[in-house]
């Protein structure tokens, strides 16, 4: 397995929506270390790394939302260690603003320079405020749209359906629209980790594509989506060969890394990668105990991976260190 990248992130500013698919599984507490000390961490491991490992590229990021308390700030920081978060933000999870506010916030963002902002939007106004777990979240998101296409940002939506949701996609991509005609909108099956776990029993099916228009069947990408017979005997998946690494800045690991080589960082996750991977068996073999070779829901590869290893573990009582928990050190495979 190549290790091709690694990605540093700080956790540490909270997320106020509370989302049903929640990646971080987040619940309004920040996992992350101090912004000034991760900070000074990431400088330094980026730096140290050139040396030790020159081949891998580091990237920076905060999280949990993009509501950093001196925004302005961190975006020169990121800038300075060529983050791609400088340029691109994920706007779910944002403080609640009056239009003026967001007019002021979205002005501020193209005065440094950021030049693309994401939403999610889950469905019509009071479906969505519910998935969100707030009260006035597609209202607010809504107002944060219309002020970045007025301060000439660019702008895109994630539609995440689901049987609950997808006869109302078109009412919704219709609202988008018509607030900002030029939004470039997609719609996504929900990844199946943090809670996204509790929505497999709404996961949709090729079934349930019958109730969209070929407009928006054309916004869900149907070579990453595939119904579970497909990625099983349509010979579409393909092994996975290299990784990226998530060094996750926490105030329980900080001290200790601090005290580490970047090398040794980077070989100490390589290594949790490894034996992660090692505690269960391969693609295939999972499919032949869990798989239905007639099965329409739909997945993406590295779900219905990650579905048929929850279900191995919780079968084989198998306790492994989970390096698909983002909240914490970890990887992803492609």
């Amino acid at each position: 397995m190549k290790t091709v990248s690694v990605m540093l992130q700080n956790l540490c500013v909270p997320c106020e929506c509370r989302c049903r698919y929640c990646l971080l599984s987040c619940d309004g507490k920040t996992v992350g270390t101090d912004w000034e000390r991760g900070l000074s961490f990431a400088r330094a491991f980026t730096e140290g790394l050139k040396k030790e490992r020159p081949e891998l590229g580091v990237l920076f990021s905060f999280g949990a939302s993009m509501e950093h308390p001196r925004l302005p700030e961190a975006l020169d920081e990121l800038r300075a260690l060529s983050s791609p978060q400088s340029e691109f933000l994920q706007c779910d999870g944002m403080k609640m603003r009056s239009d003026a506010e967001c007019a002021s916030l979205a002005g501020m963002l193209a005065e440094k320079g950021v030049k693309h902002l994401n939403f999610t939007f889950y469905g019509p106004e009071e479906y969505h405020d519910r998935f969100a777990g707030r009260r006035g979240d597609h209202a607010l998101m809504l107002r944060m749209l219309r002020a970045a296409g007025k301060a000439g940002l660019e702008l895109s939506v994630g539609i995440p359906v689901t049987t609950e949701n997808v006869s109302r996609a078109e009412e919704l991509i219709d609202l988008l629209h018509a607030n900002v005609p030029e939004l470039a909108v997609k719609l996504f099956i929900p990844h199946g980790e943090g809670r996204g776990r509790f929505l497999e029993g709404i996961r949709l099916s090729e079934e349930d594509l019958g109730v969209l228009s070929p407009a928006a069947l054309g916004l869900l990408n149907r070579s990453v989506y595939r119904p579970e017979r497909e990625w099983l005997t349509g010979g579409f998946y393909k092994e996975e060969t290299v990784r990226t690494l998530i060094i996750s800045l926490r105030a329980d690991n900080i001290d200790r890394y601090e005290a580490m080589a970047p090398g040794a960082v980077v070989a100490e996750a390589e290594a949790l990668d490894d034996g992660y991977y090692a505690a269960f068996p391969d693609f295939y073999e999972l499919a032949a105990l869990y798989g239905d070779p007639a099965g329409t829901k739909l997945y993406r590869q590295r779900d219905l991976f990650h579905y048929y290893r929850r279900r191995y573990a919780l079968d084989h009582g198998t306790e492994v260190y989970d390096v698909t928990d983002e909240r914490q050190t970890g990887s992803r495979r492609s």
